[in-house]
């Protein structure tokens, strides 16, 4: 099957069914990482299909491919460095006219090109006419009609990028750009075919104009070439930002002249998602509209987990109690029962809380309505100094900073950029969670989901404030302004919500079998000794460590155990749990943790408020912080969040506790 392999890869815009497109080529047969060099996310996937071996890469959705985000550039040098055999440009039929303007950008890089005509359904049901026959004749490429979330036209689109890829003959079409810069192009042209690297790398008529309209990327690359002199040489002598304005106007006048011939617009005035959006979008309405969804997803999330945390309790408890009794010498019995399997055990225990707040969270985002959580957020996000943008990486942090951080890729603005990163870290991740469902199920009963929300709630608020205090301070200036436009409200299609929900969860997983495994292991060593000690006694190391920093934190209500589970928890914030069960001697018997919480004189209702107030803010779990050195390549910056977020949480954690003393609670 050597000769039969082809390389196919997926652009398109943001919110045109490319992930749906995906998974339905790929199923579960995919694998998610980085980009080499770069903390952009990539998915790849493969499919045997009639003999075939297709291996389908998901570029980052992008509206262009000027370079102006990390996304952009991703997906551009992939196409040009890597020279897939095909390129699958998903286009939503219902908003052509958008698309188009990515795909006359497209053409450009020379690339054999498969047009998806995605969502059909939603245009034709709209009333719209579309032309493929005249889409094929004037884009020069093959163009498919599917319907991604329903398994329509998969089949036909594989069997287009087979024939393409074994039609020798290249299917091109140029924009062109006027006398004046056509010359122009000419002109950088002749000059860049002097260099055979260049020449036999890169498309030189897309090189020529990128040059001409500034591209940072490209002019790097032409640095280091032989013709470097002349080519500045050249551009010295012409005004590149009007040429720039002058080219995205003619790809603009091309699509308007072009796009009659493709499609006839039906006359409806107002679509099923305008009528809906005059609701949810709503300047009144919106944003309780918005927190009475996240609450619910919390109620849910609660109402539904509870008995498949019994059965894990329930299996992991059987297993330590009978690891701890047929093994040999006592130690290693503690070490495996109370350790390892407790400890791990404390921590799986939340998969299903864990797993259905991600499957909760890719239904709204399936249905197009997280997109417009961030658009209601947009009005407040610029009061107080964030880009719009920010909101989607806030969004993502309920699942985990690390992604969260690394989406803040798509923001252009550096100053923007790194606002939201630093501010990622107070929303609150799934990894927190476990915290809040022990100490809130324990002493607010039915109350906890409220709670929880209301932890939630805080934290996005806490890091509002955080990012009006920076613009204000030390990273001063406006944001940029924001466009963003609204996918059509669909049905989630179950398999893509599955998919997600589980490559996210997995994550959680993953963690408990390694970071969360190891962490354990150190806890039961420094519980354990020196020899002769009381498990997990003050005497213990833990118990040095624990009252050494216990001055500090009994302001806030905490004694040394829970002083100690919260330095740990910088590791990774499960360990939090983990870390309470090895301590109190129950390991992964959540019950019995419970019962031990509520017998400990030390521990409170308010102390316990403030115990999740803590963990909510109080700094970024290890992973994180390697991300946030990663992405402002500056230890300042990061040494900035992780000090940031100690003094934010202690600050507030005090108000509550104290505070709440006080008024007599």
């Amino acid at each position: 099957m050597e000769n039969n392999k082809i390389r196919v890869a997926l652009a398109g815009n943001p919110n045109v069914g490319k992930t749906t497109l995906f998974n339905a080529i790929t199923g579960s047969r995919q694998h998610v990482g980085n980009w080499p060099g770069v903390t952009v996310e990539k998915k790849s996937g493969t499919r045997i299909y009639k003999d075939y071996e297709i291996e389908v890469i998901d570029l980052p959705g992008t509206y262009s491919l000027t370079a102006y985000s990390m996304d952009e550039i991703v997906a551009r040098d992939f196409i040009i460095e890597e020279r897939p055999d095909i390129v699958v440009q998903i286009v939503d039929a219902s908003n052509l006219e958008r698309n188009l303007y990515l795909t006359t950008q497209l053409m450009e890089l020379e690339a054999e090109m498969v047009i998806a005509l995605n969502m059909c359904d939603l245009a034709l049901e709209r009333g719209d006419k579309l032309y493929l026959d005249k889409m094929e004749e004037i884009l020069a490429a093959p163009v498919v009609r599917t319907v991604a979330s329903k398994n329509i036209g998969i089949d036909e689109l594989l069997d287009k990028v087979i024939e393409e890829k074994n039609n020798e003959q290249y299917h091109g079409h140029e924009i062109g750009y006027g006398d004046e810069i056509e010359d122009k192009i000419l002109e950088i042209e002749k000059v860049l075919n002097e260099d055979g690297g260049l020449a036999g790398k890169y498309p030189i008529r897309w090189m020529s104009i990128r040059l001409l309209e500034g591209d940072v990327n490209v002019m790097r690359k032409v640095a280091k070439s032989q013709v470097s002199e002349a080519i500045n040489d050249l551009l010295d002598s012409i005004d590149q930002e009007e040429y720039e304005a002058e080219i995205a106007d003619k790809r603009y006048v091309t699509i308007n002249a072009i796009f009659p011939q493709l499609c006839t617009r039906s006359d409806v005035k107002l679509s099923r998602s305008d009528m809906i959006d005059r609701v949810l979008t709503n300047k009144y309405l919106g944003i309780p509209i918005f927190l009475a969804l996240m609450w619910g997803a919390f109620e849910l999330t609660f109402a539904f987990a509870t008995p498949f945390m019994d059965m894990i309790e329930i299996g992991f408890t059987w297993l330590a109690t009978s690891v701890a009794a047929s093994i040999e010498p006592v130690w290693l019995a503690s070490l495996i029962g109370d350790g390892i399997i407790g400890g791990v055990g404390a921590v799986l225990i939340f998969v299903p809380n864990i797993f259905i707040l991600f499957f909760l969270l890719s239904l709204l985002e399936g249905s197009g309505y997280l997109a417009r959580a961030a658009f209601i957020m947009d009005r407040l996000m610029y009061k107080i100094g964030m880009h719009g943008k920010s909101f989607i990486p806030m969004l993502m942090g309920f699942g985990c900073n690390v992604p969260a951080v690394m989406a803040t890729r798509s923001i252009e603005d550096d100053r923007d950029r790194l606002i939201t990163i630093l501010v990622v870290p107070f929303i609150s991740c799934g990894a927190r969670l476990p915290i809040y469902i022990l100490f809130a199920g324990t002493f607010f009963g039915r109350q906890a989901g409220t709670i929880v929300f209301l932890l939630y709630i805080l934290g996005i608020a806490v890091a509002i404030a955080s990012a009006k205090l920076l613009r204000s301070t030390l990273i001063r200036g406006k944001p940029a302004p924001f466009i963003m436009e609204m996918p059509p409200y669909r049905v989630p299609v179950l398999k893509t919500s599955l998919i997600h929900m589980w490559d996210n969860g997995a994550m959680y997983i993953k963690k408990a079998g390694t970071i969360i495994l190891l962490g354990v292991i150190v806890i039961w060593l420094l519980a354990s000794f020196p020899w002769g000690v009381e498990y997990g006694s003050e005497e213990s190391y833990v118990g040095i460590i624990g009252h050494s920093f216990e001055p500090l934190m009994k302001h806030l209500g905490f004694d040394w155990k829970i002083t100690v589970s919260l330095i740990f928890g910088f590791v990774a914030k499960e360990i939090v749990v983990a870390s309470m069960g090895v301590l109190y001697g129950v390991g992964d018997n959540q019950e019995a943790l419970a019962q031990s919480l509520l017998a400990d004189p030390s521990i409170t209702a308010l102390s316990s408020l403030s115990l999740m107030v803590f963990s909510l803010l109080y700094m970024p779990c290890v992973a994180t912080l390697g991300v946030i050195r990663k992405e402002t390549l500056s230890w300042k910056w990061t040494i900035f969040a992780l000090s940031y977020g100690i003094t934010v949480a202690w600050i507030i954690a005090f108000v509550v506790y104290q505070g709440g003393s006080l008024l007599g609670y």
